[in-house]
């Protein structure tokens, strides 16, 4: 399959500066009024009234930090709207929102009355592209609403993990594994969107095999503010007791494991974000890893492909 445009950046979807699309004579793109207010087709970039101009239904992101609309409205104020908003008209005199929502907040705050639209008709699958992608590639997005993004993108378009990559220029094993993230305990994923704990903590919680053990885990994390390796190293710890001492042929003195088999089980563990157990010994024996559904499974042979 052919990488879309959308693959390599938001700057793909628009015009070349000398290309007769990408302005109109006598506009001006700072929100200040001008010559092109509310004309043009498709393709023309023109000044939309802020009070035409609605969100985008598909919106991937959710979350709009306060402090950085301020930033944003700051500059704005000194220097205009720098890059168009993306938009195409609804058909009810307004404009709907395709990519450059926190753009337009940000105007709103520095007090602009109107905002540089570039026109664009797009399917809803499009839509929701351009705005994933033009998130992604300015890590607008935090990673619950980076993974609901690829999910809608999938369910919308019938993709497979690997097409939603192509289509935005990431790597299977990125998408997988922000996927895996939806699978967390509703409250858990409500501190990651606040960012109470990192996609790395996340994921540490998610090797664990047992609810209760995770709800350890994400306790630990929340409460000590301990690293993403040390949750690793614990989520190793709980997983091993999990599995209980085999008492087989990798057990030492008083049935625990080698230390060395130990050592090696944990390794698996981290890396491959899931439950791992040796069984054996140091010169030979079995190893078994854990899935927990066809996506997980997937996820673990990208990793293999790396």
């Amino acid at each position: 399959m052919a990488k879309s445009a959308l693959g390599r950046g938001l700057s793909a979807l628009l015009p070349d500066e000398d290309s007769p699309e990408s302005s109109q004579p006598g506009q001006k793109t700072g929100g200040k009024t001008g010559a092109g207010t509310e004309t043009g087709g498709r393709g023309a970039e023109i000044l939309v009234k802020m009070e035409k101009l609605r969100p985008n239904p598909g919106q991937p992101r959710r979350r709009f930090e306060k402090a950085e609309l301020e930033e944003l409205a700051a500059s704005i104020k000194q220097h205009g709207v720098i890059q168009p908003v993306i938009a195409e008209k609804n058909g009810q005199g307004n404009y709907v929102i395709i990519a450059g929502e926190r753009r337009c907040r940000a105007a709103a705050m520095a007090g602009l009355a109107e905002v540089p639209v570039l026109l664009r008709s797009y399917s809803e699958q499009k839509r929701l592209e351009v705005a994933l992608v033009e998130n992604l590639h300015r890590s607008d997005l935090n990673p619950i609403e980076e993974a609901a993004a690829y999910k809608q993108l999938m369910d919308s378009a019938g993709l497979s993990q690997e097409e939603a990559a192509e289509r935005v220029g990431k790597n299977r094993s990125t998408v997988a594994n922000a996927l895996r993230l939806l699978k967390l305990p509703s409250r858990i994923k409500e501190a990651l969107e606040e960012g109470v704990i990192s996609a790395g903590h996340a994921r540490a919680i998610l090797s664990l095999s047992k609810g209760a053990d995770q709800e350890t885990l994400f306790s630990e994390v929340r409460d000590k503010g301990i690293s993403v390796r040390a949750a690793e190293k614990r989520a190793a710890q709980l997983n091993a007791g999990a599995a209980g001492n085999t008492g087989g042929k990798n057990a030492g003195p008083g049935g625990k494991k080698d230390p060395e088999i130990k050592a090696m089980e944990e390794k698996f563990i981290r890396v491959l974000g899931t439950k791992v157990t040796i069984n054996g010994g140091l010169k030979r024996g079995r190893i078994e890893i854990d899935y927990y559904s066809m996506d997980d499974l997937d996820r673990l042979l990208s990793l293999l492909d790396r």
